[in-house]
């Protein structure tokens, strides 16, 4: 038997934090890949502490649904699952490529192949594309357009800044946007001024963020000036100092990150058989 963990950060605060995780793990799920597919949280129930417990497989695959490896993922997740010997050291990544690694959480007997977090998955940028075709309605989006890839970026974590960086330069090398630049909200270049970065008059905002909550439909929406109050919502496309704005939602609400977790999965040696297939293909090609 196998099983799969999604290990997310939920909120006490937004019960729509949650509701990506739950969409993927169920689109997984459905696959039959996985004889057990278990959500689990730091913020909300069922916790990472007990998520190994719950399982009868004694051969687990933990893949967190977070955008840059970081605290919560060389710390919390792997300290909360119990899991002996782990080191960060252990991935022997730069900040953007950690595999995965296989250690024992020997208080409950099982086997845990303990992955890389999602967003620094080379394909999230076909998914940060995806969303940029979603919302434009264009499915060759891109020629004298701007896409501005939106991270929240911290002093605290200098992993942050490079998981947006990465794919904003993996986009950039396609040549397939006019412009692409990686804006943050915490730290320079800000979101704030986007329309300052871009000559192009479309611009397409993509925020990094696993759910759509308090930064994403209250915070980017106003300080960019799609409106003056989110609650009376913006046009999309929004005119904004001589540019329209395409804003686009958290990535991680786009459906075809059920494929990036699987992804993670398999490359740790997860037998996914066809599921990759059945939840929109293999996305680790060239693009989408």
């Amino acid at each position: 038997m196998q099983a799969l963990v999604v290990a997310a950060h939920g909120s006490h605060l937004n019960p729509d934090a949650s509701a990506p995780t739950y969409a993927h793990a169920d689109a997984i799920r459905e696959t039959g890949a996985f004889d057990e597919v278990q959500e689990a949280f730091w913020k909300e129930e069922p916790h990472f502490r007990e998520a190994l417990r719950s399982l009868e497989a004694e051969e687990v695959y933990v893949v967190p649904l977070f955008i840059s490896e970081g605290y919560f993922t060389e710390r919390v997740i792997p300290r909360e699952l119990r899991l002996e010997g782990w080191d960060p050291s252990l991935w022997d990544s730069d900040g953007t490529n950690a595999a995965s690694v296989t250690l024992e959480a020997g208080d409950v007997g099982k086997t845990v192949h303990y992955c890389g977090p999602v967003g620094t998955h080379d394909a999230m940028t076909d998914v940060i594309v995806r969303r940029a075709e979603r919302v434009t309605g264009d499915p060759q989006v891109g020629p004298e357009v701007g896409l501005a890839v939106v991270g929240h970026g911290t002093d605290r974590n200098e992993n942050s800044a490079k998981a947006i960086e990465y794919h904003a330069e993996r986009i950039r090398e396609r040549e397939r946007f006019e412009e692409v630049n990686a804006l943050y909200m915490d730290e320079s270049p800000e979101v704030d001024d986007v329309t300052a970065y871009f000559t192009s008059r479309d611009i397409v905002l993509v925020p990094l963020f696993i759910a759509d909550g308090f930064h994403t439909q209250e915070d980017i929406p106003e300080d960019v000036g799609l409106t003056d109050d989110y609650r009376e919502g913006w046009p999309i496309p929004a005119d904004v100092d001589g540019h329209r704005l395409w804003y686009a939602g958290a990535v991680g609400t786009e459906e075809l990150l059920a494929a990036v977790l699987l992804e993670r999965a398999a490359a740790a040696g997860a037998d996914v058989g066809d599921a990759l297939e059945s939840v929109q293909g293999d996305v680790t090609g060239t693009g989408v």
